[in-house]
């Protein structure tokens, strides 16, 4: 177990010597596992570790979760941060549904711990299972290719999945044989979530019926995605350099000739590349605004522009594509 995760770190470069990472620890097996093979590697690769751990008052038993996670720490003697918050309570605030509202806290408190401690990488215990979960939750969602790669070993060069090669499965066996006597959720046996559906139902239905082996089947789909998006977003990288029309102050421009001479799986991708370089982010722009604009595109007689959402207005005008932030529509 140790060996496959250390070829996994070897494999993604996740750590280097000298890192300092905050490990998020529930009190489940993934996270109990995570950080005990962490602390056993910490001194052979050179990199220190603390705990981020926090109570979303949830569940009846998220404070005893809580104090195993402290007393374990304890134990191994690993530094712990907690954290105990109303997530319910905040997501009504927010108007926004608990599972997401949860995940938007935790990330922000791991982040605050990072900074706190001077760390600089997030470690997290998501494993093959979730990986394969996740391309199938993407792939009811009607994803593209990008969506097929599930969730990455390594994201922003900050966030490293360790675990991202292990079967849950092994995960389990590991915290037996180490008798960690980790905590279960049992709010991941409801069938209430989307994901929890996929992975209570989906999966062992596909195993006994299709695929027993359908977790490493997924996971090789995964890793072709990859290795393709990857591929494509250099093309749409390089592309996007050849094109950008920039003059002074103006907004992001693209050549709309030469726009319109490329592929469309390229239009598409550079549609959104350029979205992301203006705005931070492609949230809220379907496939649907896309294909519009690359309509406008084609049909450029005069001045005309798309709004695809609020944060942003597409106008073609003086044989440009003019990328530009809400801030400046008017």
């Amino acid at each position: 177990m140790k060996e496959k995760i250390l070829n996994t770190i070897n494999k993604y470069n996740l750590i280097k010597s000298g890192d300092k990472i905050v490990i998020g620890v529930s009190g489940g097996p993934d996270s109990i596992c995570l950080l005990h093979v962490l602390n056993i590697l910490k001194d052979k690769l050179n990199f220190n570790i603390c705990v981020a751990h926090i109570n979303h008052m949830i569940r009846e038993e998220a404070d005893m979760e809580t104090e195993y996670v402290k007393k374990f720490c304890e134990q191994i003697n690993v530094e712990c941060y907690i954290k105990k918050i109303d997530v319910i309570k905040i997501a009504e605030q927010r108007k926004m549904g608990t599972e997401e509202t949860g995940r938007n806290i935790r990330y922000a408190f791991f982040e605050e711990i990072l900074q706190k401690t001077g760390s600089n990488k997030i470690a997290t215990a998501h494993n093959s299972n979730d990986k394969v979960e996740t391309v199938l939750m993407n792939i009811l969602r009607g994803s593209g290719i990008s969506g097929l790669k599930g969730i990455e070993a390594i994201r922003d060069n900050r966030f490293i999945r360790p675990l991202i090669e292990i079967e849950r499965s092994e995960i389990e066996k590991y915290c037996d044989a180490n008798k960690l006597t980790p905590k279960i959720d049992k709010s991941n046996l409801e069938n209430i979530y989307t994901r929890n559906k996929v992975r209570n139902i989906v999966i062992p239905y596909i195993k006994q019926e299709f695929n027993p082996n359908i977790i490493k089947t997924v996971n090789r789909l995964s890793d072709v995605a990859t290795l393709e998006d990857e591929y494509l977003k250099e093309i749409t990288e390089k592309e996007y350099e050849r094109l950008l029309s920039n003059e002074g102050n103006e907004p992001i421009a693209l050549k709309l000739r030469e726009f319109n001479k490329l592929n469309l799986v390229i239009k598409q991708r550079l549609i959104l590349y350029t979205i992301n370089k203006v705005i931070g982010t492609v949230d809220g722009i379907e496939k649907i605004n896309i294909d519009d604009i690359i309509k406008l595109c084609n049909n450029n007689i005069g001045n005309k522009f798309l709004i695809p959402n609020k944060n942003i207005k597409i106008l073609v005008k003086n044989k440009k594509i003019f990328f530009i932030p809400n801030h400046n529509v008017p």
